[in-house]
């Protein structure tokens, strides 16, 4: 069957579906994902068909206003400047994804692309799945992915998921009034958004996530499946350069620090504030420069400074992470049985950082504007030194590990197409 996922964003919205992709395409299928222009050699990497909206993500994520806006970690605003981005590539955005779902036999997105393939979807008469890593359905049983810390006594844990859907959607609205009105020739949605559309609200929707982290909740009905995390393995054709492999081989066991795409507005002040919290705690670490612009002119030897290496790959050879909290990062880390140092800019990062905390492999989450040298300092000691930290880590990672969330997520799709 040919399968079209359209996901663009960011290295978090596309990693999932890297991952998934190769098992899909393992198991007959064939496989187009329709995502930014950054990511073509990645996706081709990995045997999936590649198909560019022609949009930079690099350039709008490093652009001074997003820098300045996600470093303030204040989420309405930061959700308003990524609908502003979407709303000035929308028409890009709609007519190269409806190009790459013609002639499919299914399209899939997550929460970066649902809505514009719930639009395709219904465009070409094609089935819809949701395919998400973030929870987006709403249930009594926690708080939504953008309110983690929403009392349950204000109207109980269902009122925070659909305010986390109304978030999410009313900075997504006005692209999908272009998209709807000016390229698929549609009326536009209701002011509260398509969710009681039948593919959004029937149709699969199946989570990448551990049911070792999150239990099913009783009140979901029986389209939604939780599979296991979609953990990307390296291209087959990848080697570690000798230089990370030697850095590793030394003592102490090396923490790992980066922010993923998250921007800083200084980001050398960034680096200098990581680097004297290493140096405080005699440490050692791999550091991640990304989109962040995380850059030192000259490092420490304590630091080695990288520009990509898969986190399946690297997270087991640390002693513990440091990161934005992003859900591929956190679930990474998970997989690999570390403990996480979680410093959220937005979104859904402090849902994840509360959730570390919760299981137990992690401090209290370090919100990035409240970023400190002492701050930084003492959650360093406490995941290196708190030895029940690390003896949760391993065990959660080895329930994880008995999982095969791809094959299981394969498998319902497969069985989706078939019937």
């Amino acid at each position: 069957m040919k399968i079209a996922i359209i996901a663009p964003g960011s290295q978090g919205d596309v990693q999932p579906f890297l991952a998934l992709g190769r098992g899909l395409v393992k198991s007959g299928n064939s496989v187009r994902l329709v995502t930014n222009q950054n990511y073509e050699q990645q996706v081709k990497s990995h045997g999936i068909e590649f198909w560019t909206i022609e949009v930079n993500m690099e350039d709008i994520i490093r652009s001074e206003k997003m820098r300045e806006v996600l470093e303030s970690g204040k989420l309405l605003t930061s959700m308003a400047r990524m609908g502003n981005e979407l709303r000035e590539n929308a028409s890009l955005l709609a007519k190269r994804s409806l190009e790459a779902c013609r002639e499919m036999d299914i399209v899939m997105a997550g929460i970066s692309g649902l809505f514009t393939a719930n639009s395709i979807a219904e465009k070409l008469g094609i089935p819809l799945i949701q395919a998400l890593n973030i929870p987006f359905t709403i249930t009594k049983a926690f708080a939504g992915a953008l309110l983690p810390k929403f009392p349950r006594w204000l109207g109980g844990y269902r009122l925070s998921h659909r305010l986390t859907r109304q978030i999410v959607w009313q900075a997504y609205r006005p692209t999908d009034k272009v998209i709807r009105e000016q390229v698929l020739g549609f009326s536009k949605s209701s002011f509260f958004g398509p969710f009681k559309s039948d593919s959004l609200k029937n149709g699969p929707i199946i989570y990448g996530i551990s049911p070792s982290v999150f239990s099913r909740p009783d009140d979901w009905t029986k389209n939604i499946h939780i599979t296991g995390f979609w953990s990307l393995d390296p291209p087959d054709n990848w080697s570690p350069p000798s230089f990370l492999t030697e850095f590793l081989q030394d003592e102490p066991l090396p923490l790992y620090i980066g922010f993923g795409s998250m921007s800083s507005k200084s980001p050398e002040e960034t680096a200098k504030m990581v680097f004297q919290a290493l140096n405080k705690t005699n440490q050692r670490a791999v550091v991640y420069s990304g989109w962040g612009g995380l850059s030192k002119t000259e490092l420490p030897d304590n630091v080695l400074m990288v520009e990509s290496v898969p986190h399946s790959w690297l997270f087991p050879r640390v002693r513990a992470v440091i990161h934005h909290g992003g859900a591929g990062t956190t679930a990474a880390g998970l997989t690999a049985g570390v403990p996480s140092v979680v410093v959220p800019f937005h979104g859904d990062q402090p849902f994840w950082g509360h959730k570390i905390e919760k299981l137990g492999v992690g401090p209290k989450p370090i919100p990035r504007k409240k970023l400190s040298i002492l701050r930084l300092v003492k959650a360093i000691e406490k995941v290196i030194n708190n030895k029940e930290m690390s003896e949760n880590a391993t065990r959660l990672c080895s329930k994880i590990q008995a999982e095969n969330g791809i094959e299981e997520a394969v498998s319902i799709i497969n069985d989706t197409i078939d019937n």
